[in-house]
C-alpha cells in the first residue's frame, strides 16, 4: 500500500491530463490490448494505476508513465506537462 503523498497542484494537473488523454486513446481503441495491454507492454502494475486514477494523492504516479503516450502516441509533452499548446503533436 502506497503512501499518500502532498503532491503539488501541477503534478495532480498533469496526472489528470495523462489520465485524461490515455482514456480518450482507449475508448478510440489506439491502444492495442486496452488498459491491461497499455500496462504490460509500458512496465505499469495496472493495480498502481487504477488507484492513482481513483485517488490522485496515491504515491504511485511515475514521470515514466508519461513518457509511452509522448513517444508512441503523439502526445504533446508541452499539453501533457505544462497544458498548453494542443493535445496531440501534428493535430490542427
Amino acid at each position: 500500500m502506497s503512501k499518500r503523498r502532498a503532491y503539488r497542484q501541477e503534478t495532480i494537473d498533469c496526472q489528470q491530463r495523462f489520465f485524461d488523454v490515455l482514456q480518450i486513446l482507449l475508448d478510440g481503441d489506439k491502444v492495442p490490448g486496452g488498459m491491461t495491454g497499455f500496462c504490460e507492454t509500458y512496465g505499469i502494475d495496472k493495480r498502481h494505476l487504477y488507484e492513482q486514477r481513483k485517488d490522485m494523492g496515491k504515491g504511485y504516479f511515475e514521470v515514466a508513465w508519461l513518457l509511452p503516450l509522448i513517444k508512441y502516441f503523439k502526445v504533446n509533452a508541452t499539453w501533457l506537462l505544462l497544458g498548453t499548446g494542443k493535445q496531440f503533436k501534428g493535430s490542427e
